[in-house]
């Protein structure tokens, strides 16, 4: 039997010592016999699974979720276990939970219907017999208390130092996971300056619960992050640095792709009130607050750029918040707009069209 599977965060190196080959939606709709959904619900995998995508399946296919309800689309599925094209399926999530008495799934013969109880497997169940018993080494030799439901995980005083910088790290996160790969080997996170005084570890996993947000959906806590990063395939690496940086305080993320290649993002606090900012973005020196939606451009250097945009986004309703300007060694700039809201395709597609510009991303902070 071989074994297919999607998700673009899969290592090749995980794969294979999963022993499952990595393919596409395409394919995995086309060649399976089974198919089973395993997969937070996001805007990108919502209806992931509607008519379009049972119209691909083999007849006979048999389909499991056991995951989020609304990634398969219920009627659609109910329709294909009507006309016979799907054979039989086992839900134990729904797109309304609990699902109705009279809901016409409950009637088929061909479906099974169970509890959701993901926390009950026996993996999981170690997973939290592991970390338990971490914590607990952690606090007998002499260490801070981490993940208690009535307590700080760290004392009160350097909790109240490092509060600032839980919300710049999971923005930080939250951004790289964006502009960097899908398939990410490594992430290094380096601290710079008075923050190499405390105890960082909150702070990374902060920092890797913005990273997972938009992967993992929003049930990713301080406690799972860890795990759930592992479980990409993605090696962790905390460096505290005594290189003078640019700022007092500074942390930098890289996120290192299967080729080698570096994408890297930096933050800082700003003045007494500890603002947030974004200051580095691929190579790029840039200073914008990093909340909203952050339009972000890659341009040949040329006038009339900002008044292009400027007209386009006016145009189109969408008003400027920020913005920062940098430019590059080859006679190309990049530029970030912190907007009020997130443009339409219509506008977007207006400014991609633009002969100076050489690419556009919309980073959701």
């Amino acid at each position: 039997m071989k074994v297919l599977a999607y998700d673009p965060y899969l290592t090749d190196a995980k794969a294979k010592a999963l022993n499952v080959q990595t393919v596409t939606t395409e394919e995995i709709f086309k060649k399976s016999d089974y198919i089973t959904v395993h997969m937070p619900l996001t805007d990108d995998t919502k209806y992931m699974v509607d008519e379009a995508a049972f119209a691909k399946m083999k007849k006979g296919v048999r389909i499991f979720n056991c995951a989020r309800g609304g990634i398969i689309k219920e009627s659609a599925l109910l329709a294909a276990l009507q006309s016979g094209h799907v054979a039989a399926a086992g839900l134990d999530v729904f797109e309304e939970e609990p699902l109705a008495a009279d809901h016409p799934l409950r009637k088929l013969p061909n479906v099974v219907l169970t509890p959701h109880l993901g926390a009950s497997t026996k993996e999981a169940q170690e997973s939290v017999g592991i970390e338990v018993a971490e914590a607990l080494a952690e606090v007998l030799n002499g260490g801070v208390v981490r993940n208690a439901v009535n307590m700080p995980s760290v004392d009160a005083h350097t909790l109240a130092l490092l509060k600032p910088y839980f919300t710049l790290g999971e923005k930080l996160g939250a951004i790289l996971q964006q502009v960097a790969p899908d398939k990410i080997e490594k992430l290094r996170i380096t601290y710079f300056g008075k923050i190499n005084e405390l105890d960082a570890n909150p702070l990374t996993r902060a920092i890797l619960r913005g990273y997972l947000r938009r992967i993992s959906g929003t049930d990713v806590t301080d406690v799972n992050a860890p795990i759930r990063i592992q479980q990409l395939g993605i090696h962790v690496e905390t460096v505290k640095s005594s290189t003078p940086a640019d700022y007092t305080d500074l942390i930098q993320l890289a996120a290192t792709d299967t080729g080698g290649k570096d994408y890297v993002v930096s933050g800082t606090l700003i003045g007494t009130a500890q603002n947030p900012r974004l200051v580095g973005l691929l190579g790029h020196s840039v200073e914008v607050t990093p909340a909203g939606f952050l339009l972000v451009l890659r341009n040949r250097d040329v006038p009339g750029i900002v008044g292009m945009l400027g007209t386009v986004l006016g145009k189109h309703q969408v008003n400027i918040a920020n913005m920062s300007l940098s430019r590059g060694d080859q006679k190309e700039a990049l530029a970030i707009y912190q907007l009020d809201s997130r443009p339409s395709d219509e506008a977007l597609n207006e400014i991609r069209n633009h002969p100076a510009i050489l690419g556009l991303q919309v980073i959701t902070v």
